[in-house]
């Protein structure tokens, strides 16, 4: 199990806009970068519009960034495309056997860690920018060539 792929799907239609944003991008032409549906690219780009990330009009192709790259936040695309809910990256089993001496006290446990482990996630994602992916994707791609 491992979290949604859409996190990654969102940073890459962000990624793609930018450096393709002289041509026209349509949900045709991201799908075929992430080799994907375009509705499955149409979903996505749905949820980053409505958290202000992108523009798109219905019946005109392309889309564009709402924002500049360097205001994006990796954080704002993970919670945009609903990845986790808050406080719940991490699922615990319910109803443990209260009479085992693990049962009765393993909730109790872990879950503070749990919690710890998602705001540091968070607040990781938070201080990487979409300048910074677009920033290191143009220097691998120069290394390339």
């Amino acid at each position: 199990m491992s979290i949604s792929s859409r996190f990654a799907v969102g940073i890459h239609i962000l990624a793609l806009i930018e450096i393709n944003k002289d041509g026209i991008n349509s949900s045709e032409y991201i799908a075929g970068s992430v080799n994907t549906n375009p509705v499955v690219i149409r979903k996505i780009m749905g949820m980053l519009k409505k958290a202000g990330l992108v523009e798109v009009h219905p019946g005109i192709a392309g889309a564009k960034l709402a924002k500049n790259i360097s205001e994006i936040t990796l954080l704002e695309v993970y919670k945009a495309v609903n990845v986790v809910q808050e406080k719940e990256l991490f699922s615990i089993h319910e109803s443990p056997n209260p009479v085992c001496t693990v049962g009765r006290n393993i909730q109790d446990t872990i879950v503070p860690l749990f919690t710890f482990a998602q705001l540091a996630l968070e607040k990781t994602l938070g201080n990487v920018t979409l300048e910074d992916v677009v920033k290191d994707i143009n220097e691998k791609e120069k290394l390339n060539n």
